[in-house]
């Protein structure tokens, strides 16, 4: 017998348990389970792990939904469900099933025989290994996925296994964006990532501990740099096909949300078609059994209860997702580098596009030039090459800009550090920790750079500033500032948006005398061509 059912089982005939979202027919044999809410269920978990390719990341964004599963109520006859939220277990066993993707499976297990105590114990249900496995028929029936994604989706469980060794994880989020990505171009080995500082910053390098504890590590460097360097050739490569990426990030959009309507929909199909079932089997019940009419009548209300819920949650989604505004791809495809840089943007979807577009990156380092070198090998065999400096010991990310520390350099030997600290908010340029700026902050710039200060004892009077110009003509600072914008008063600055500087000997000038005497009238710069709309007489 046990060699009939083998026989049977290598034409794809033995009838054996199917998961849920098949059936056997008595006619047509094993097909697709007419229940379209079971059908679209099976479809999601699986559309979003091609989107999101976690597992986890799958469950917790379906369990956000509150998506249900069916879940058996009648043991091994899988012929009527109860339908509770989803479990992790649901998403994995539909991840891992190969029947899934239309191949019929016989013989993935086997029993096993121990001596326990003296006495022969048989165990069943020990996995096999894939090449081990008896009868494999492929295009057996209609999957749900094609055999080439099952294999893909198998591969990336694995390297997603947290913990083993030459796996690329999957984005898990934190502040590198290079986690798991890189390998040492030395002794081939994935490149951690610890924390360091008072204010924890991501660094990586290279562990050996187990293998060779006894040598010091291939390379250890800081991931700010790496980490923008990268991001910069990413969007550089990214940037000629953006126009199709924003309409296909505008497709995607649109069928996932489509997809939520249509679970929250044939959820409130199935509890309308329990209610209507429940009434009729209230209608159908004897009057006189008080019995059993009340346990029916509480069966009945149940199901009017949760068609009431499921049109709330319809309504809810419907609404939310009319009132939420629609997302401008088409502007992200124009300014890529604010789309990533967005603060909407989190660290695990940067991680997630890294790992859509680059398989792995050889990493280096170059100790003499102080540089470290990255080869990006991208999908599709296209490789390129970046070289990124290192940062030397006792350097960190909180460095002033030069295009700040230039302004200051040139401005200390003639502003004093209150003008400078205003000068540099006006500009926008903040400080290395992305501060505004104060006198004190200066200072301590200053101090740090060796940059001479502002002394006003060593001023010869040739050149002064706006409040000491007024204050010698005996006029306010907008009287100077007009002056200065209608060319009258000659006044430079050092950058600009920096304080004006006057010299002494221009305001002796005739036309700046005669503008600061018109008092009567507003100090603007008269026009020979300009006719007088009132008559002379």
């Amino acid at each position: 017998m046990l060699d009939a059912a083998r026989a049977k089982a290598r034409r794809g005939e033995l009838r054996l348990t199917v998961p849920i979202g098949y059936i056997w027919h008595r006619e047509y044999g094993l097909t697709v389970d007419p229940d379209l809410r079971m059908q679209e269920v099976v479809h999601l978990v699986f559309a979003r792990f091609r989107q999101l390719a976690s597992a986890r990341q799958t469950y917790l964004s379906l369990a956000t939904e509150q998506v249900h599963f069916p879940r058996p109520s009648d043991g091994k006859k899988l012929v009527s469900f109860d339908w509770t939220p989803i479990r992790y277990r649901n998403v994995m066993s539909l991840l891992k099933n190969p029947f899934y993707a239309g191949a019929y499976i016989y013989g993935k297990t086997e029993k096993r025989t121990t001596m326990v105590d003296g006495r022969l114990r048989k165990t069943y249900k020990h996995g096999k290994p894939f090449d081990q496995w008896e009868v494999v028929l492929k295009d057996h029936h209609d999957g749900y996925i094609d055999w080439a994604e099952f294999e893909r989706n198998q591969k990336l469980l694995a390297l997603n296994a947290y913990g083993r060794a030459g796996g690329v994880k999957s984005g898990r989020g934190g502040a590198a964006l290079l986690a798991g990505m890189m390998t040492c171009a030395r002794c081939g080995r994935r490149l951690s990532v610890a924390y360091r500082g008072r204010r924890p910053q991501p660094v990586y390098r290279c562990e050996h501990p187990s293998t060779q504890p006894h040598k010091p590590r291939c390379c250890t460097f800081g991931a700010s740099r790496p980490d923008e360097a990268v991001a910069r050739e990413l969007l550089r490569a990214v940037e000629p096909l953006a126009v199709d990426a924003a309409r296909q990030a505008e497709l995607t959009f649109m069928q996932a949300q489509a997809e939520q309507r249509r679970v929250r929909e044939l959820e409130l199909q199935q509890a309308r078609y329990d209610a209507t079932l429940a009434e009729r089997r209230y209608a159908a019940c004897d009057p006189d059994n008080r019995l059993i009419a009340a346990q029916l009548e509480k069966s009945w209300e149940a199901a009017l209860q949760r068609v009431q819920a499921c049109e709330r949650q319809l309504a809810s989604l419907q609404s939310s997702q009319a009132q939420a505004e629609w997302p401008d791809f088409s502007g992200l495809a124009e300014e890529l580098d604010a789309a990533w840089h967005s603060p909407q943007v989190t660290s695990r979807t940067r991680q997630q596009l890294l790992r859509a577009l680059v398989q792995d990156i050889v990493v280096d380092v170059d100790e003499k030039a102080r540089e470290v070198i990255l080869v990006i090998h991208w999908h599709g065999g296209q490789h390129s090459e970046l070289r990124v400096a290192k940062p030397r010991s006792g350097e960190h990310g909180c460095r002033t800009s030069d295009e700040a520390v230039e302004v200051i350099r040139r401005m200390a030997g003639r502003w004093s550090d209150e003008h400078i600290a205003a000068s540099l908010n006006r500009m926008g340029m903040p400080t290395g920790q992305g501060k505004t700026w104060t006198a004190h902050r200066v200072s301590s710039l200053r101090r740090v750079r060796d940059i001479r200060a502002y002394k006003p004892a060593e001023g010869d009077g040739q050149w002064l500033t706006m409040s000491q110009a007024a204050a010698k003509l005996g006029v306010s600072n907008h009287r100077i500032r007009s002056l200065i914008r209608q060319g009258l008063l000659p006044a430079e600055q050092v950058v600009p948006r920096a304080p004006y500087q006057i010299r002494a000997a221009a305001l002796e000038d005739q036309r700046v005398l005669d503008a600061i005497s018109r008092t009567s009238r507003p100090c603007r710069a008269e026009n020979d061509k300009q006719i007088s709309m009132f008559s002379s007489t």
